[in-house]
Protein backbone atom coordinates (compact mmCIF):
# COMPACT_ATOMS: atom_id res chain seq x y z
CA UNK A 1 0.00 0.00 0.00
CA UNK A 2 1.31 3.71 -1.23
CA UNK A 3 1.35 6.23 1.21
CA UNK A 4 1.79 9.96 -0.08
CA UNK A 5 4.67 11.61 1.54
CA UNK A 6 3.93 14.46 4.01
CA UNK A 7 4.91 17.73 2.33
CA UNK A 8 7.36 19.84 4.15
CA UNK A 9 6.10 22.87 6.61
CA UNK A 10 6.42 25.90 5.54
CA UNK A 11 8.98 27.90 7.18
CA UNK A 12 8.01 30.50 9.31
CA UNK A 13 8.04 34.18 7.92
CA UNK A 14 10.60 35.26 10.71
CA UNK A 15 12.94 32.42 9.51
CA UNK A 16 12.48 33.88 5.41
CA UNK A 17 12.81 37.06 5.95
CA UNK A 18 16.38 36.11 8.30
CA UNK A 19 17.05 33.62 5.26
CA UNK A 20 16.77 36.42 2.34
CA UNK A 21 18.91 38.61 4.66
CA UNK A 22 21.88 36.69 4.84
CA UNK A 23 21.85 35.99 1.18
CA UNK A 24 21.70 39.72 0.40
CA UNK A 25 24.60 40.64 3.03
CA UNK A 26 26.57 37.60 1.45
CA UNK A 27 26.34 38.88 -2.16
CA UNK A 28 26.86 42.34 -0.58
CA UNK A 29 30.36 41.13 1.26
CA UNK A 30 31.70 39.22 -2.10
CA UNK A 31 30.76 42.27 -4.11
CA UNK A 32 33.15 44.62 -1.37
CA UNK A 33 35.31 41.78 -1.70
CA UNK A 34 35.52 42.10 -5.36
CA UNK A 35 35.37 45.79 -5.51
CA UNK A 36 38.41 45.66 -2.48
CA UNK A 37 40.51 43.68 -4.97
CA UNK A 38 40.18 45.44 -8.15
CA UNK A 39 40.74 48.79 -6.34
CA UNK A 40 43.87 47.37 -5.31
CA UNK A 41 44.86 45.48 -8.40
CA UNK A 42 44.72 48.72 -10.37
CA UNK A 43 46.93 50.83 -8.03
CA UNK A 44 49.61 48.28 -8.88
CA UNK A 45 52.80 49.34 -10.46
CA UNK A 46 52.22 46.80 -12.91
CA UNK A 47 49.86 48.65 -14.99
CA UNK A 48 51.17 52.11 -14.91
CA UNK A 49 51.69 53.27 -18.33
CA UNK A 50 54.65 52.34 -19.61
CA UNK A 51 54.84 53.28 -22.95
CA UNK A 52 52.78 54.54 -25.63
CA UNK A 53 53.58 53.15 -29.26
CA UNK A 54 52.90 55.34 -32.30
CA UNK A 55 52.43 54.49 -35.85
CA UNK A 56 51.15 55.40 -39.23
CA UNK A 57 52.42 57.36 -42.07
CA UNK A 58 53.69 60.65 -40.63
CA UNK A 59 55.38 63.77 -42.22
CA UNK A 60 54.33 66.39 -39.51
CA UNK A 61 54.05 64.81 -36.27
CA UNK A 62 56.84 63.84 -34.42
CA UNK A 63 57.30 62.42 -30.33
CA UNK A 64 57.86 66.13 -29.03
CA UNK A 65 55.26 67.70 -30.62
CA UNK A 66 52.77 64.56 -29.35
CA UNK A 67 54.03 64.58 -25.60
CA UNK A 68 53.19 68.65 -25.90
CA UNK A 69 49.65 68.26 -26.93
CA UNK A 70 48.56 64.94 -25.33
CA UNK A 71 50.79 64.00 -22.20
CA UNK A 72 49.09 66.49 -19.88
CA UNK A 73 45.96 64.94 -20.77
CA UNK A 74 46.24 61.52 -20.13
CA UNK A 75 44.79 59.98 -16.91
CA UNK A 76 44.94 56.61 -14.99
CA UNK A 77 46.82 53.60 -15.68
CA UNK A 78 46.63 50.90 -18.33
CA UNK A 79 43.07 49.72 -17.47
CA UNK A 80 41.52 53.05 -16.20
CA UNK A 81 42.48 55.38 -19.15
CA UNK A 82 39.84 56.51 -20.87
CA UNK A 83 40.46 55.64 -25.15
CA UNK A 84 38.01 58.28 -26.36
CA UNK A 85 39.38 60.72 -24.10
CA UNK A 86 43.14 59.17 -25.66
CA UNK A 87 41.96 59.62 -29.33
CA UNK A 88 40.65 62.87 -28.76
CA UNK A 89 43.72 64.25 -27.57
CA UNK A 90 46.05 62.89 -30.36
CA UNK A 91 43.30 64.28 -33.01
CA UNK A 92 43.65 67.52 -31.40
CA UNK A 93 47.20 67.70 -32.77
CA UNK A 94 48.05 69.89 -35.76
CA UNK A 95 47.53 67.46 -38.54
CA UNK A 96 46.08 64.68 -37.34
CA UNK A 97 42.67 63.41 -38.68
CA UNK A 98 42.54 60.25 -37.24
CA UNK A 99 43.89 58.23 -34.04
CA UNK A 100 43.18 54.90 -33.38
CA UNK A 101 43.75 53.71 -29.85
CA UNK A 102 44.10 50.44 -28.28
CA UNK A 103 45.66 48.75 -25.06
CA UNK A 104 48.70 46.21 -24.87
CA UNK A 105 49.06 44.26 -22.30
CA UNK A 106 50.04 45.13 -19.71
CA UNK A 107 51.15 48.88 -19.64
CA UNK A 108 51.28 49.80 -22.93
CA UNK A 109 49.09 51.91 -25.62
CA UNK A 110 49.03 51.35 -29.33
CA UNK A 111 47.95 54.58 -31.23
CA UNK A 112 47.76 54.23 -35.29
CA UNK A 113 47.71 57.91 -36.62
CA UNK A 114 46.66 59.48 -39.69
CA UNK A 115 47.50 63.09 -40.66
CA UNK A 116 45.40 65.05 -43.16
CA UNK A 117 46.99 65.55 -46.72
CA UNK A 118 46.78 69.24 -47.86
CA UNK A 119 45.57 70.14 -50.99
CA UNK A 120 44.85 73.55 -51.03
CA UNK A 121 44.96 76.60 -49.01
CA UNK A 122 41.61 78.09 -47.43
CA UNK A 123 40.03 81.29 -46.54
CA UNK A 124 41.95 84.72 -46.70
CA UNK A 125 45.91 84.85 -46.34
CA UNK A 126 45.42 86.43 -43.20
CA UNK A 127 43.15 83.43 -41.74
CA UNK A 128 44.93 80.88 -43.55
CA UNK A 129 43.74 77.54 -43.28
CA UNK A 130 44.28 74.02 -44.96
CA UNK A 131 42.25 71.67 -46.67
CA UNK A 132 42.86 67.95 -47.02
CA UNK A 133 41.82 65.55 -49.73
CA UNK A 134 38.31 64.68 -48.13
CA UNK A 135 37.62 68.17 -48.57
CA UNK A 136 37.90 68.91 -44.58
CA UNK A 137 39.04 72.11 -43.57
CA UNK A 138 41.99 72.11 -40.79
CA UNK A 139 43.63 74.24 -38.42
CA UNK A 140 47.68 73.96 -39.05
CA UNK A 141 50.83 76.08 -40.09
CA UNK A 142 50.70 76.73 -43.80
CA UNK A 143 54.16 77.07 -43.53
CA UNK A 144 54.88 73.41 -42.77
CA UNK A 145 53.12 72.58 -45.84
CA UNK A 146 55.45 70.88 -48.67
CA UNK A 147 53.99 71.94 -51.35
CA UNK A 148 53.68 75.84 -51.59
CA UNK A 149 51.60 75.88 -55.09
CA UNK A 150 48.67 75.04 -54.02
CA UNK A 151 45.51 76.42 -54.82
CA UNK A 152 43.70 79.01 -52.62
CA UNK A 153 39.74 78.13 -51.85
CA UNK A 154 37.15 79.88 -50.36
CA UNK A 155 33.66 79.78 -49.26
CA UNK A 156 31.27 78.77 -46.62
CA UNK A 157 33.51 76.11 -44.59
CA UNK A 158 30.51 73.61 -44.73
CA UNK A 159 30.36 73.74 -48.43
CA UNK A 160 34.65 72.87 -48.34
CA UNK A 161 33.89 69.75 -49.93
CA UNK A 162 32.14 70.97 -53.04
CA UNK A 163 34.59 74.03 -53.29
CA UNK A 164 37.00 70.92 -53.58
CA UNK A 165 35.17 69.31 -55.97
CA UNK A 166 34.59 71.66 -58.28
CA UNK A 167 37.70 72.87 -58.43
CA UNK A 168 38.89 69.30 -59.11
CA UNK A 169 36.31 68.98 -62.13
CA UNK A 170 37.58 72.49 -63.39
CA UNK A 171 41.10 72.53 -63.37
CA UNK A 172 41.21 70.19 -66.35
CA UNK A 173 39.19 72.47 -68.54
CA UNK A 174 41.36 75.50 -67.77
CA UNK A 175 44.53 73.40 -68.47
CA UNK A 176 43.21 73.27 -72.53
CA UNK A 177 43.61 77.13 -72.43
CA UNK A 178 47.21 76.48 -71.36
CA UNK A 179 45.31 78.10 -68.24
CA UNK A 180 45.70 77.20 -64.06
CA UNK A 181 42.86 78.02 -61.92
CA UNK A 182 45.22 79.57 -58.69
CA UNK A 183 41.85 80.66 -56.77
CA UNK A 184 38.15 79.41 -56.68
CA UNK A 185 35.84 81.14 -54.60
CA UNK A 186 32.15 80.36 -53.59
CA UNK A 187 30.48 83.51 -52.02
CA UNK A 188 27.36 82.87 -49.69
CA UNK A 189 25.18 83.83 -52.45
CA UNK A 190 26.34 80.83 -54.28
CA UNK A 191 28.10 82.57 -56.78
CA UNK A 192 31.41 81.57 -58.25
CA UNK A 193 34.43 83.19 -59.44
CA UNK A 194 38.14 81.75 -60.50
CA UNK A 195 41.38 83.43 -60.77
CA UNK A 196 43.71 82.06 -63.37
CA UNK A 197 47.61 82.14 -63.15
CA UNK A 198 47.98 84.83 -66.19
CA UNK A 199 45.92 87.42 -63.44
CA UNK A 200 42.56 87.04 -65.36
CA UNK A 201 39.31 86.90 -63.12
CA UNK A 202 36.80 84.67 -64.27
CA UNK A 203 32.77 85.44 -62.75
CA UNK A 204 31.63 81.02 -63.49
CA UNK A 205 27.76 82.35 -62.14
CA UNK A 206 25.88 80.36 -60.09
CA UNK A 207 23.57 77.30 -60.23
CA UNK A 208 25.00 73.51 -60.39
CA UNK A 209 28.34 72.40 -60.35
CA UNK A 210 26.93 70.48 -64.38
CA UNK A 211 25.74 74.93 -64.89
CA UNK A 212 29.01 75.88 -63.92
CA UNK A 213 31.34 73.92 -66.15
CA UNK A 214 28.68 74.15 -69.38
CA UNK A 215 29.63 77.55 -68.81
CA UNK A 216 33.31 77.28 -68.29
CA UNK A 217 33.22 74.76 -71.32
CA UNK A 218 31.57 77.10 -73.88
CA UNK A 219 34.08 79.49 -72.70
CA UNK A 220 37.24 77.57 -72.87
CA UNK A 221 35.62 76.28 -77.00
CA UNK A 222 35.78 79.87 -77.92
CA UNK A 223 38.25 82.53 -75.70
CA UNK A 224 41.37 81.52 -77.61
CA UNK A 225 39.72 82.54 -81.27
CA UNK A 226 38.89 85.65 -79.63
CA UNK A 227 41.74 86.68 -77.55
CA UNK A 228 44.35 86.13 -80.89
CA UNK A 229 41.99 87.79 -83.07
CA UNK A 230 43.41 91.17 -81.26
CA UNK A 231 46.40 89.47 -79.70
CA UNK A 232 45.79 89.85 -76.29
CA UNK A 233 45.60 88.55 -72.95
CA UNK A 234 42.33 87.99 -71.42
CA UNK A 235 42.56 90.26 -68.43
CA UNK A 236 38.42 89.55 -67.34
CA UNK A 237 35.58 87.19 -68.09
CA UNK A 238 31.40 87.25 -67.54
CA UNK A 239 30.08 84.20 -68.22
CA UNK A 240 26.76 85.12 -66.13
CA UNK A 241 24.87 85.01 -69.78
CA UNK A 242 22.07 82.83 -70.71
CA UNK A 243 24.37 82.24 -73.95
CA UNK A 244 27.31 84.12 -74.47
CA UNK A 245 29.60 86.09 -71.95
CA UNK A 246 31.23 89.45 -72.08
CA UNK A 247 35.10 89.39 -71.99
CA UNK A 248 37.32 91.86 -71.58
CA UNK A 249 41.46 92.00 -73.33
CA UNK A 250 44.17 93.99 -72.10
CA UNK A 251 44.12 97.06 -73.54
CA UNK A 252 40.71 96.38 -75.43
CA UNK A 253 37.34 97.08 -74.37
CA UNK A 254 34.58 95.13 -73.03
CA UNK A 255 33.40 92.31 -75.67
CA UNK A 256 30.40 90.23 -75.54
CA UNK A 257 30.91 87.06 -77.70
CA UNK A 258 28.02 84.61 -78.13
CA UNK A 259 24.06 85.53 -80.19
CA UNK A 260 23.42 88.94 -79.38
CA UNK A 261 19.71 88.21 -79.89
CA UNK A 262 19.53 85.89 -77.07
CA UNK A 263 21.69 87.70 -74.19
CA UNK A 264 19.76 88.09 -71.02
CA UNK A 265 21.17 90.19 -68.40
CA UNK A 266 23.69 88.78 -65.98
CA UNK A 267 22.06 86.77 -62.68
Amino acid sequence: MNRAMPLPAALPPDVRLMNTVSVFLGLLFVAMALALCMAWLVRQPLFNLDAIRVGGDLKHSNAATLRTHVASKLAGNFLTVDLESTRAAFESVPWVRRAMVQREFPNRLKVVLQEHRAVAYWGPESQARLVNNHGEVFEANPGDVENQELPWLAGPTSQAPQVLQAYQELLPLFERMDAVIEQLELSELGSWRALLDSGAVIELGDGSLAQVQARAQRFIDTVTQVSSRFGRDVESADLRYASGYALKLRGVTTAEVGDKDDKKKKR
